[in-house]
C-alpha cells in the first residue's frame, strides 16, 4: 500500500498545478476561475524512490452559501482523514487571508505531518514576503513555484522522510469501467451508491463533475477501477474552456476504458446525445452496458421494461446485442446487477476462442450459407482465426476477400455471437486473402 498525501488550501492558490507537476500529467483541470476542482482527484507520484498517492482537493471555504463550496468542504475533510501527510498550500501574492486561517485552524487539530507550502514564490522579494505565514502557527514553511517546479525538491525531500513505512504490494493492472453519459443522468449517484460513501460530489445541477476520477472497487468478489466522468454535452453547448476540458476528459476516459457503463435518465430516454456517446464507445471497440437510471420515477403503467428496452435497441441498430439494466441509484435498485453485467461484458471482451473450435462450428454454417456470388465468381472461406487483440477480432481467410460485402460480414458476426456469446462487445470481422 502506498502512502496518501492530500493537497489542501483555499480556492485558486495553485493546488491543481502542483498536483499535475507531481504526477507529470495534466490530470486535474487548471483554470484561472476559482473553484474549478470540486471532487477529490487521485494520482500517483514518487520521489527519491518512494511512491505515494496524491489527492488534489477543491478549495476550502468556511460558511459559504454556495452549494458546491459546502460540498467541497466535506470532500476536503474526507481527504484529510484519508491522508498520511498533508500539504497546505497558500499564495504569497495575496498573503495570509481569513480563509487560510480557517484551514490552518482545521489542520492544527490533525495529528498528521502538515507541510506549509507558500506558492508563487519566484523571486527574492516574494521569498521575503513569505515570512508572514509563520502567523498561521504551523511552524516552518517551504517556498515553491508550482508553475515551474522551483523549490519543490526540498519540500518533497522532507515529505517522503515523514511518510510512514508501508508494506509493498505489487499492484496488478485492473480492468477499467468508465461510467459515462450526458450531464445530470445520475453517474456520480450510481458510484456513491455502489461504494457506500460520498466519494463524489452529487447535486441536482448539471455538470457538477468536471474531471474523470478513478475509484478502486473490490466488493462482492469483483475488483476493478470505476471511472466517474464529466457528462458529455453537444458541441454546440460547450462554450467555456472548462466545459471543453471536461468533455475531453470524458472522451479520454472512454478511450482508456475496457467497459463503458452508459447511464441515461429514464425520463429523457435514449436521446441524440446519449446515442452519440454510445457510438463513440462502439467506435472505440469498448464493452458497453446501458443503465436506465431513475426507473423508480417512471410510471410503470405507461412504459413496460420490454417496451422501453425494445425502443432503445431500435435506436442502436445494427449493434443491438447490448445488455440493458433498469436501475435507481437513489434506491439502489439493481445497482449490483449492473456491476455483475459489466463484469460479464468484460469477460466477453477478453474471451479467446480456440482456432479449432472456431473452424468446427463456423465452417459448416458457412458451407450451408456461403457468401453470394459476385460477377459470376464464388467466394470460398477456408479458414478462421481470432486475432491477438484486446477486443474480439476475427480473420476469415478466403479466395476473393474483396467480393464479401457488409451484409454477409454482419451475418458472420451474428453467428459468432450466437455460438460464442459476445454480448455487449463490438466484434470485428476481417476478410483476408488465403
Amino acid at each position: 500500500m502506498s502512502n496518501i498525501v492530500a493537497i489542501v488550501g483555499r480556492p485558486n492558490v495553485g493546488k491543481s498545478t502542483f498536483f499535475n507537476r507531481l504526477i507529470q500529467r495534466r490530470e486535474a483541470i487548471v483554470d484561472a476561475v476559482s473553484g474549478v476542482t470540486r471532487d477529490r482527484h487521485y494520482g500517483k507520484s514518487d520521489w527519491n524512490g518512494k511512491e505515494f498517492s496524491l489527492i488534489d482537493t477543491g478549495g476550502y471555504v468556511v460558511g459559504s452559501d454556495d452549494i458546491f463550496e459546502a460540498e467541497i468542504d466535506k470532500q476536503v475533510e474526507l481527504a484529510i482523514d484519508e491522508a498520511d501527510a498533508i500539504i497546505f498550500m497558500v499564495d504569497v501574492e495575496t498573503g495570509v487571508t481569513g480563509m487560510d486561517e480557517d484551514v490552518a485552524k482545521l489542520l492544527r487539530k490533525v495529528n498528521k505531518p502538515v507541510f506549509l507550502a507558500v506558492n508563487k514564490v519566484d523571486n527574492s522579494k516574494r521569498a521575503e514576503d513569505a515570512v508572514e505565514f509563520y502567523a498561521l502557527g504551523l511552524g516552518d514553511y517551504y517556498t515553491i513555484a508550482s508553475i515551474n517546479g522551483s523549490g519543490t525538491g526540498e519540500l518533497l525531500d522532507d515529505l517522503v522522510k515523514a511518510l510512514p513505512e508501508k508494506e509493498e504490494v505489487i499492484e496488478e493492472e485492473l480492468p477499467r469501467f468508465a461510467v459515462v453519459g450526458r450531464p445530470n443522468a445520475g453517474k456520480s449517484s450510481f458510484i456513491n451508491a455502489l461504494i457506500g460513501e460520498d466519494r463524489y460530489i452529487v447535486t441536482d445541477i448539471a455538470g457538477t463533475t468536471r474531471d474523470s476520477i478513478d475509484t478502486k472497487y473490490n466488493r462482492f468478489g469483483f475488483e476493478f477501477n470505476l471511472v466517474d466522468t464529466a457528462g458529455i454535452r453537444r458541441k454546440s453547448k460547450v462554450k467555456e474552456d472548462l466545459e471543453f476540458y471536461s468533455v475531453m476528459r470524458s472522451i479520454r476516459a472512454i478511450e482508456h476504458a475496457d467497459v463503458c457503463l452508459l447511464v441515461l435518465d429514464a425520463n429523457r430516454g435514449f436521446d441524440g446525445q446519449v446515442q452519440n456517446i454510445f457510438w463513440l464507445a462502439e467506435r472505440n471497440r469498448k464493452g458497453i452496458v446501458v443503465l436506465v437510471n431513475k426507473w423508480d420515477l417512471v410510471e410503470k403503467d405507461h412504459k413496460s421494461v420490454k417496451e422501453y428496452e425494445k425502443a432503445i435497441k431500435k435506436q442502436m441498430e445494427p449493434f443491438t446485442d447490448i445488455p440493458v439494466v433498469f436501475i435507481s441509484a437513489l434506491t439502489k435498485q439493481r445497482i449490483y446487477k449492473a456491476i455483475e453485467t459489466a463484469v460479464e461484458v468484460y469477460k466477453n471482451r477478453s474471451k479467446r476462442i480456440k482456432t479449432s473450435e472456431l473452424n468446427e462450428v463456423l465452417l459448416p454454417i458457412i458451407e450451408h450459407y456461403p457468401p453470394p456470388a459476385y460477377k459470376g465468381k464464388f467466394v470460398k472461406i477456408k479458414y478462421i482465426m481470432q486475432l491477438p487483440t484486446p477486443q474480439p477480432q476475427f480473420a476469415f481467410f478466403c479466395n476473393l476477400p474483396q467480393y464479401v460485402k457488409d451484409p454477409y460480414k454482419r451475418f458472420l458476426e451474428n453467428k459468432l455471437r450466437e455460438n460464442f456469446g459476445f454480448t455487449g462487445v463490438p466484434v470485428s470481422v476481417y476478410m483476408r486473402k488465403k
